[in-house]
């Protein structure tokens, strides 16, 4: 059986929108750890968020195929409450919210779903800012992403 694989994702802006980043740390089962990042020059909190755990699965498919356990911890809630909850009734509703309004980041939330068909994934949450060593280094990383495009 192939060893689980643990992935800490951010995202963040200066502004909202404004300059942004996301970042992610993948951690195999034998302790090896990877870390990618990115940013945009103008984009969202929730864009960012929803990017870094998005490259983080197409980094897992790449590097260890379609068949990993993967655990994915996002200290947003609009991530996992989305992707785990809300996603459901989106699809069903055409990709309407309840309030019948389209559905944010629907491109985003698309390339989402389609990436966790492939995998087996248990989803997490963290309180970001509360000294979770991985946490902390993907808002370390998001920091400086941001800083790429601040004038």
């Amino acid at each position: 059986m192939q060893n689980e694989i643990v992935i800490y994702t951010d995202g963040g802006c200066s502004g909202n929108p404004g300059p942004g980043g996301w970042a992610f740390v993948v951690q195999d089962g034998n302790g090896k750890s990877i870390t990618n990042s990115g940013g945009e020059a103008f984009t969202t909190n929730n864009k960012m968020e929803l990017t870094a755990v998005i490259e983080a699965l197409r980094y897992i498919i790449e590097k260890y195929g379609d068949t990993a356990k993967v655990r994915v911890f996002t200290d947003s809630q609009y991530v996992k409450q989305g992707i785990t909850s809300w996603i459901h009734n989106w699809k069903k509703n055409g990709w309407k919210t309840a309030s019948k309004s389209p559905v944010k980041n629907k491109e985003l939330w698309q390339a989402l779903d389609s990436l966790r068909e492939d995998l087996q994934i248990e989803w997490g949450w963290v309180k970001g800012h509360s000294g979770v060593e991985l946490n902390e280094l993907c808002d370390t990383l998001v920091g400086k992403e941001m800083q790429k495009y601040q004038k």
